[in-house]
């Protein structure tokens, strides 16, 4: 029996883990990103007939969403994770265009290595990932802030889903996807019944040969009786 379950717990599982994707740093910023950016379009840009509002909020909308469909359908297939990873990315790296559009259009500055505010700015939104940590800021900056800080959010997050597809990636050639992993399931459930049926033939011919034994020594003590 110990053995069946040991050769159970070697079959491997077809559905893999779900991801917590709460817990991914770069999706906690897809949050801010996509409160900060409601805010910015409603303060800054106008009400009516720009196209840019529904475009930004969209994109971080898309960025953020497309990390939790990945993740959910990651489960059952890595390979469609690994799509809607890219279509995160595209929409951050869309919204990232726009923030920077924004302040070439209006004038303002880009906040770059030297510029005094820079190196602030850069550590502020290492550290910190939570909408509560931006959110007190959302009515106050103005929007050469706003942009900057999305702009280094965005940043922050292509670069971090840059090595988290690269890891994503490395499993999925080691591990494969539904039907590599179905493959092997069926493969090992096989191997445990075969363990389990030599161990059984086993087990029936060692009881065999003490039956035997049981048998010839009744048979000696009769004869000697």
């Amino acid at each position: 029996m110990a053995n069946q379950l040991a050769a159970a717990e070697r079959v491997e599982s077809v559905l893999r883990k779900q991801t917590n994707w709460k817990n991914l740093w770069f999706y906690q910023k897809t949050v801010v990103l996509y409160q900060m950016t409601y805010v910015f379009t409603r303060r800054f840009l106008p009400a009516f007939g720009d196209r840019t509002v529904d475009q930004m909020v969209q994109a971080a909308r898309s960025g953020k969403q497309n990390i939790v469909e990945g993740s959910a359908d990651g489960v059952t297939s890595m390979e469609m994770e690994l799509k809607l990873l890219n279509v995160a990315r595209a929409s951050i790296q869309e919204l990232l265009e726009d923030y920077q559009d924004y302040i070439k259009s209006h004038k303002l500055t880009q906040w770059v290595q030297g510029h005094t505010r820079f190196d602030a700015m850069l550590s502020y939104c290492r550290k910190h990932n939570q909408l509560e940590d931006y959110e007190v800021f959302f009515e106050r900056w103005d929007d050469e802030e706003m942009s900057n800080t999305a702009i280094t959010l965005c940043r922050m997050v292509d670069k971090m889903m840059v090595s988290y597809q690269k890891r994503k990636e490395d499993e999925f050639i080691k591990e494969g996807g539904l039907r590599e992993r179905m493959t092997a399931a069926r493969l090992g459930f096989r191997g445990s019944q075969k363990e389990a049926l030599e161990t059984a033939l086993k087990e029936i011919e060692s009881l065999r040969r003490e039956n035997a034994e049981l048998k010839s020594k009744l048979n000696f003590l009769s004869s000697n009786n």
